[in-house]
């Protein structure tokens, strides 16, 4: 065991995968341990988190910052596969592969938390609640995954950036880090334009029109959101 163990104090600990790996923690307990069989690694923004096919003996979760899974098609463009925040397993997938389908990037600096294969699937076996937690993300990719293919396949680009804005500030609200409507989403326009198949300068006329109708500020990484009930309107897909 290590000591100084910094998920003591991580908020993120207290539910989720890391609730049911590491259990929730207790009041008072500093004196709790690192596990030998986790480590921690930074990754500077614009830096590969994951590599496609390349192997790992680990799994990795996001202790802090942005990053992005991606595909890098053999013509140069890049699909965005979804965002991951704090919290976020890179991909519940890697559990059960070594060698991913996909690539991940740091958005911003990231602090990352790796998990050594062998013993998160000992505890898959052994463990109910670790077990359910992982099914619950499994569950959440799919979900999300449905809904993107969804938006991409039949909404118009007034619709797909209006879902991508609901969507990500649905998951930053529940890390209870929201001021005033205002949200930390520290996306240029070619990660948005990535994300929803459309070019940076479409993007750019199609978030100048929300401005214009009084429906958000999207500035300096802060999404300033003035009409949830519109924005909803336009791009809620339920």
């Amino acid at each position: 065991m290590k000591s100084g163990w910094p998920c003591v104090t991580c908020p993120n600990r207290v539910s989720g995968f890391c609730g049911a790996l590491l259990g929730k923690p207790e009041e008072g307990a500093s004196s709790e341990q690192q596990p030998d069989w986790q480590s921690y690694r930074g990754v500077r923004a614009g830096e590969q988190v994951i590599t496609r096919h390349q192997p790992s003996e680990k799994i990795f979760m996001l202790c802090n910052g942005w990053a992005f899974r991606f595909f890098q098609l053999a013509n140069g463009r890049r699909q965005i596969l979804n965002f991951l925040l704090p919290g976020d397993l890179v991909s519940a997938v890697t559990v059960f592969e070594d060698r991913p389908h996909f690539s991940a990037q740091a958005l911003t600096e990231v602090r990352l938390s790796g998990f050594l294969r062998s013993e998160i699937q000992a505890k898959f076996a052994m463990n109910s609640d670790f077990s359910n937690a992982l099914a619950q993300s499994c569950v959440n990719v799919i979900n999300d995954a449905d809904a993107l293919l969804t938006v991409l396949g039949q909404r118009s680009a007034e619709e797909r950036i209006a879902y991508l804005f609901l969507h990500l500030m649905r998951r930053i609200a529940a890390r209870n880090v929201v001021r005033d409507q205002r949200y930390r989403v520290p996306l240029r326009q070619q990660h948005i334009a990535d994300a929803v198949g459309l070019t940076p300068e479409h993007v750019s006329r199609v978030i100048s029109q929300f401005r214009e109708r009084g429906l958000i500020e999207f500035s300096s990484g802060v999404l300033h959101v003035m009409d949830t009930a519109e924005l909803e309107r336009i791009g809620a897909i339920t």
